[in-house]
């Protein structure tokens, strides 16, 4: 079997097929995701907590001279909270998927109840016997 072939077999089995699809949807779900942290959920945080803009938070290390032209050093850590909320936001929706799609399920076929410990204690010792 050539490279070309094995590629090919590779390529379209089902589950590259669901893994690229899921990659896109995925993608496409983290873009919603940071538009409603970003103009749906944080704007009435900011209006709570007396207009802080999250994304704007940063802690300057040194910050920008003119004269040298040199940049700011800052760490934002308001957009790392923006980050986190968009987290939290998509691993909630992502369980309430996961759980709905589990309902959805049939639940599993019941275990076929095997001997019990003591039933094979009592075979050993019969086999034990007969020697």
């Amino acid at each position: 079997m050539s490279i070309a072939s094995e590629f090919k077999t590779f390529l379209m089995r089902g589950n590259v097929i669901d893994l690229a699809v899921g990659v896109v949807i995925g993608g496409a779900f983290g873009k919603i995701v940071t538009s409603l942290v970003d103009n749906i959920i944080m704007p009435p945080i900011g209006y709570i907590t007396g207009g802080v803009d999250f994304s704007s938070l940063k802690l300057i290390m040194k910050p920008a001279d003119a004269v040298t032209k040199t940049a700011e050093v800052a760490i934002g850590y308001g957009v790392f909270i923006n980050t986190l909320i968009q987290f939290l936001i998509i691993g909630a929706a992502i369980f309430l998927v996961v759980k709905a799609i589990n309902r959805l399920m049939p639940p599993p076929p019941a275990a076929v109840p095997g001997p019990t410990q003591e039933d094979l204690l009592a075979g050993i010792l019969a086999e034990l016997k007969k020697k």
